[in-house]
């Protein structure tokens, strides 16, 4: 053979090789496309029932409680619900003005409306703010974590939206105050801000009453069953005691006072018991006593109990009176279809770490709180979720893509969905559970239980999405 022949055999071994590449890759292309387009079919073609109506399903007080302790859920229901001025201690950082605001939908104790008042909130009585561009009119309610400080290093604490500057209402006159607003559009086009919404409260004196040991043992129940779907999990936990917390996205908080104390701290700008200093000390922004909340020990003042305590032990008392949701038997869909939608949750895997069940301790405070089912629908401990929902904030020992397993209980009435709020679309809710990983986050736990509901006939999923809606 000669050396033009050999040459010339060479380069059309080689085009012949490139086309085949080029043809292998276009194959792969339209494949992926194929699968992409499948996805979305599967996507679109059942539908969210949306919204369940009628009348609020929550919002109570728990079954069995004395009349002692009714008095004290409905003291702290009413001063749950008080709107908050300048005299009274509000800001001089804030996100509300009250803790209904957030906590209102289906009923009070909930999570977001669908109007959001924070606009509002944000210019009213002459409140010198811009509302940030991710606050939206139709919701949901937000807070804004940053991830970083300028220097890079980690920051992951609540940045309040608005500043009291300017603003004379009622109670007092901040026209002097020259507190201002962090540059929130600014942090948020620099992907520098973490949104959470309102998490609902219902049910939440239960959720205290539940021990350690049986939330640990059913972390380790079902381990053949979780490990052939990649599900781990971990409790968060205190870094003081190291028992395990369960309140917030991330179970950050371990009992119903803490949550409450930091909420008034941080959304309201309420100094507290708990957090007794102001976030910000400017000193042409003070106008009451540190802490602005404190429990009246004077009995000469001769208030009842539930008036005599703090604003912040009533709130964490309406939270551990306040009952769970209930559940519809037939709406959407009928029972057998909600029955069927149950039994699917469960063959896919989803209640393995949606736990329909768990049980409060055999000794508590209160009798409306011992020893009762607690059909939450979650482990209370956090799992990998992967790079579509992480959101780089570290709290205690979750990490930037690990969140609590969100309680489904009253979903079925709830506007807004994920921890940002991103959608309120059930379908979309469940979809963005699945994430592969990239090189910061690992695979979302969640994958093999989602490729499960793919694998769903259509009138499966519609029964599953009809199950979660009567919650």
């Amino acid at each position: 053979m000669s050396l033009g022949k050999s040459l010339f055999s060479r380069d059309r071994r080689a085009s012949l090789n490139t086309s085949i590449s080029i043809l292998a890759l276009a194959a792969a292309g339209l494949l992926s496309f194929a699968i992409a387009r499948a996805a979305l079919a599967d996507e679109t073609q059942v539908k969210d029932p949306g919204v369940r109506g009628g009348a609020p399903a929550a919002g109570g007080p728990l079954a069995g409680l004395t009349q002692d302790e009714l008095t004290f859920f409905n003291a702290g229901s009413t001063t749950f619900q008080e709107a908050e001025g300048i005299g009274n201690g509000l800001g001089p950082r804030l996100n509300l003005d009250r803790c209904s605001g957030c906590h209102s939908q289906p009923g009070i104790g909930g999570s977001s409306p669908g109007v959001n008042p924070q606009p509002n909130i944000g210019t009213a009585y002459g409140a010198r703010n811009k509302v940030p561009l991710f606050v939206k009119p139709n919701g949901p309610i937000v807070e804004a974590r940053f991830k970083h400080f300028p220097d890079g290093s980690r920051d992951g604490g609540v940045h309040s939206l608005f500043v009291i500057s300017g603003r004379i209402d009622s109670t007092g006159n901040a026209s002097d105050c020259t507190a201002v607003q962090d540059n929130f559009d600014a942090q948020f086009a620099n992907n520098n801000v973490s949104l959470r919404i309102p998490v609902p409260l219902f049910g939440d004196g239960l959720i205290e009453a539940i021990a350690d040991s049986t939330i640990l043992a059913n972390l380790t129940a079902n381990q053949a069953a979780k490990s052939r779907l990649g599900i781990g999990g971990h409790p968060n936990r205190s870094p003081n005691t190291g028992t395990i917390t369960r309140f917030g996205w991330k179970a950050q908080n371990q009992s119903l006072l803490m949550f409450a104390g930091e909420a008034y701290n941080v959304e309201i700008g309420i100094s507290n018991e708990l957090f007794q200093n102001e976030r910000d000390d400017n000193p042409t922004c003070q106008y009451a006593p540190v802490p602005n909340d404190s429990t009246v020990v004077d009995g000469s003042a001769g208030l009842p109990a539930s008036q005599a305590v703090s604003d912040l032990e009533r709130f964490a008392f309406f939270m551990k009176f306040l009952a769970p949701p209930v559940p519809s038997k037939t709406t959407p869909g009928g029972a057998a279809s909600i029955a069927h939608g149950q039994q699917k949750f469960n063959d896919i895997g989803c209640s393995l770490c949606h736990t329909p069940t768990l049980q409060t301790s055999s000794v508590s405070d209160f009798a409306a709180t011992t020893n009762v089912p607690v059909n939450l629908f979650s482990d209370l401990v956090v799992h990998k979720m992967g790079p579509k929902l992480a959101d780089d904030i570290v709290q205690g020992q979750a990490a930037g893509d690990e969140f609590r397993t969100a309680p489904l209980w009253g979903l079925g009435q709830r506007i807004f969905f994920l921890h940002d709020g991103r959608t309120n679309d059930l379908v979309q809710a469940i979809y963005a559970h699945s994430s592969a990983g990239n090189g910061q986050y690992r695979p979302s736990e969640a994958n093999q239980v989602i490729a499960g509901f793919n694998s769903l006939s259509d009138k499966d999923k519609q029964d599953l999405l009809n199950f979660l809606r009567s919650l």
